[in-house]
């Protein structure tokens, strides 16, 4: 297992993350219930195994079947006896959680409430990464700031970061914390894959001036990259996009891209989900990559991507068959710079 420096502290993680959407979902928890229903036994194990293969960061949320995906986590984590300081332990905190008007969102009120919450559900007194899992169009970004430096000053949190949020926002809030002389952002949890690579517009530009680490979720589009389906409809009737059908793909585009992927996965014997994850871990800003297994095979078949190495023409190809259409200004900041040398930097 390969890590990677989380950011721009002295951190470093694996470049596979284990998430745990997968974990406590029921059968009357909605959505949570499409993407996984694994118990506790299932659960452990699936830590376990991940932990075994050289995994050391561990990523969930609160929204995750209500509190239930951290409860099976911390249980996890003791039933194995794992040594804390040996994972990077990361959590979320944001989406409704109760049925009061200040039981979501990024307010100073709804992050201490919610922290406590996640520390006991998670049997531990720390959480390595604390992450605001949306943005908040209501609650000021200086409040948000300042409650999370308060969390790392008592220290709930160790570091912080910041899921869904667009580039501005993001620099914004870098902004505020460089004037008070607060802790920064540290990460972005943000969707990318070969079918969805919006963010190379503009959150890869701000992510590496900023040296911020990129945890990568829904790597497969949310099984859609797996292989398992097909042009002419073909595909499993249990599989979670038949009644989830999250994160949004534009499927004509990305059928051409699953059938070069089933090309090279041919050419190197693995899997198309292989190939896929391969791709990601082949960008430099990529920090790791989040999975979510619902079976052992799985989470087993995800853990090998990064012993695969793709050729320089595997990935030109993939980059080709996938590429972003031209936007502006992107194409007239390139078309500016044409003949002229970057600067080196800093």
């Amino acid at each position: 297992m390969k890590y990677n420096r989380l950011g721009h502290t002295g951190l470093y993680v694996s470049e596979i993350c284990l998430g745990t959407m997968t974990f406590a979902g029921t059968s009357n928890s909605g959505i949570w219930a499409a993407i996984g229903n694994l118990d506790q036994k299932a659960a452990s194990e699936i830590v376990g195994r991940a932990v075994a293969a050289g995994v050391n960061f561990i990523d969930t949320a609160d929204v995750y079947s209500a509190g239930q995906s951290e409860t099976l986590t911390g249980q996890a984590i003791k039933e194995l006896g794992i040594v804390r300081s040996d994972i990077v332990l990361a959590t979320k905190c944001y989406s409704r959680m109760g049925a009061g008007p200040n039981d979501m969102g990024a307010s100073r009120g709804h992050i201490m409430d919610a922290v406590a919450k996640s520390l006991e559900r998670l049997q531990t007194d720390h959480i390595d990464l604390y992450q605001i899992h949306a943005t908040d169009l209501v609650t000021p970004v200086e409040e948000t700031m300042r409650a999370l430096e308060d969390l790392t000053r008592q220290g709930m949190v160790r570091y912080f970061g910041c899921s869904n949020w667009p580039a501005w926002r993001v620099m914004k809030a870098q902004g505020i914390a460089g004037k008070h002389g607060w802790n920064r952002m540290e990460t972005l949890q943000a969707y990318y894959s070969i079918a969805g690579r919006d963010l190379e517009r503009e959150l890869v530009p701000m992510l590496e001036d900023q040296t911020m680490g990129l945890m990568v979720w829904s790597p497969l589009a949310g099984g859609f990259l797996s292989g398992k389906y097909s042009k002419d409809g073909g595909g499993p009737n249990d599989a979670r996009r038949v009644t989830f059908d999250f994160p949004p793909v534009d499927k004509e585009k990305s059928w051409p891209i699953i059938d070069a992927m089933r090309d090279i996965a041919k050419a190197h014997g693995v899997s198309v989900a292989r190939v896929a994850l391969a791709w990601l871990l082949a960008k430099p800003f990529v920090t790791t990559v989040i999975i979510g297994a619902r079976t052992v095979a799985q989470l087993d078949d995800n853990l090998e991507a990064p012993g695969l190495t793709l050729t320089a023409d595997d990935l030109a190809r993939l980059d080709a068959v996938s590429a972003l259409a031209a936007e502006y200004p992107g194409w007239m900041v390139a078309r500016q710079n044409t003949g002229r040398v970057p600067a080196p930097k800093a």
